[in-house]
């Protein structure tokens, strides 16, 4: 069957978000940005890592990977915020959590990248504190770094990202429109079959409810095509793709891949922002109902998969660092929202956590990585026929 992907990738980025496209998911508008930018003080930066074609050669490519650095506040290792996360399946990696669940704080920058570069990334943030720091100063660093697998399209083992491209995310970062699909660490990843990578989306919720804002950005390498949902429409296995013609549909491994994992291995990473005034306990109810917005697609936390979520509040008020050599105060005053106002904001997250997955396969074009192996984007045309349907 021919394909075209000339009419489904046209547009400019803001126009291959759902709701551009006249994809409404949930009920809550969008902040003007419709990214986890529209917390204020919160930015984001990639550095996107692509080049070679062919036959994969290790140490060489092709490179299909990258960095994207979530900033929660400027220097959050001496303004931190309250934090906590949640794990709806632990096969995978996020570092730093142990702290953040016993201090209840993020202190540091969020780092998302692939499976095998989390070291490296951590590392070059830790150093990087060092340089805002006072020359000679001791400090110690226990940042937050996430990752998932795209050993699929990217010479994964070649260990191409290097402490000069989380340099680069750092310095890109910043509060405006955030670039998605196949940027950043959302470069070589896939999500329901599909060609995956970064997404992100926001709601505001009423005035009479504090009109918070949540917003959310996810790295989407995870589910399986049949599952695929859309606004209660199942779309997966009723899109064509080229690759149809000889599977039949099925989903089976492309045997171009260097490692073989069933359908539904993969990961996703969701980071949540709001300035909602949050405390820990409460933050962890937003990160647990974030894994919502995931099921709705059909989502499953599959055995293979690494589904982490974090949230972080920036309205709480002031918080002091600690480890401040004692001159930490006894006791600091902080806004907190009643529990039995909370609600809106679950709402909050789990739309924008949906609709930043459907917003992470709508911004990515197909892409061929090592051997050949293809991931094709999510076509626009067919979507939007079906859920006319």
């Amino acid at each position: 069957m021919t394909h075209s992907t000339e009419k489904q990738f046209a547009g400019t980025p803001s126009e291959r978000k759902a709701r551009d496209l006249g994809i409404d998911i949930g009920t809550l508008p969008s902040g003007p940005r419709n990214a986890i930018t529209d917390v204020a003080g919160v930015r984001v930066g990639h550095t996107t890592l692509i080049s070679g074609d062919g036959e994969l050669v290790r140490g060489e490519g092709p490179v299909r990977t990258g960095v994207t650095v979530v900033i929660p506040t400027e220097e959050p290792w001496k303004r931190p915020v309250f934090a906590a996360p949640h794990r709806l399946n632990g096969n995978g990696e996020m570092t730093g959590l142990e702290w953040v669940r016993e201090s209840g704080l993020l202190t540091s920058y969020i780092g998302l990248t692939n499976t095998h570069s989390v070291g490296v990334v951590r590392d070059a943030l830790v150093a990087h504190e060092g340089t805002t720091r006072p020359a000679g100063e001791d400090y110690w660093s226990l940042p937050v770094v996430a990752e998932t697998w795209d050993g699929a399209l990217n010479d994964l083992n070649g260990f191409h990202v290097r402490p000069e491209h989380v340099e680069a995310a750092i310095a890109s970062a910043h509060d405006g429109h955030v670039a998605e699909g196949s940027v950043g660490s959302g470069t070589g990843m896939i999500a329901h079959g599909f060609k995956g990578g970064i997404g992100t989306a926001s709601r505001v919720i009423a005035d009479v409810d504090g009109g918070f804002t949540v917003g959310v950005l996810v790295q989407a390498n995870h589910g399986r095509r049949d599952r695929f949902t859309v606004n209660g429409t199942l779309i997966g296995p009723r899109i064509t793709l080229p690759s149809d013609a000889e599977t039949g549909g099925a989903e089976v491994p492309d045997a171009r891949f260097t490692t073989q994992l069933p359908e539904g291995s993969g990961s996703i990473i969701v980071i949540l922002a709001t300035d909602a005034p949050l405390l820990p306990h409460q933050c962890a109810r937003l990160a647990q109902r974030a894994t919502f917005g995931i099921g709705r697609l059909g989502g499953a936390g599959e055995n293979g998969s690494g589904d982490l979520t974090l949230c972080f509040a920036t309205g709480s008020g002031d918080i002091p660092a600690g480890f401040s050599e004692g001159k930490a105060p006894v006791s600091f005053p902080v806004t907190a929202l009643s529990n039995d106002r909370i609600d809106p904001l679950f709402y909050a997250a789990i739309e924008a956590t949906e609709e930043a997955i459907v917003n992470a396969m709508l911004a990515s074009d197909t892409m061929v990585g090592i051997n050949g192996a293809t991931r094709y984007g999510l076509p626009h045309d067919q979507l939007l026929s079906l859920l006319s349907q």
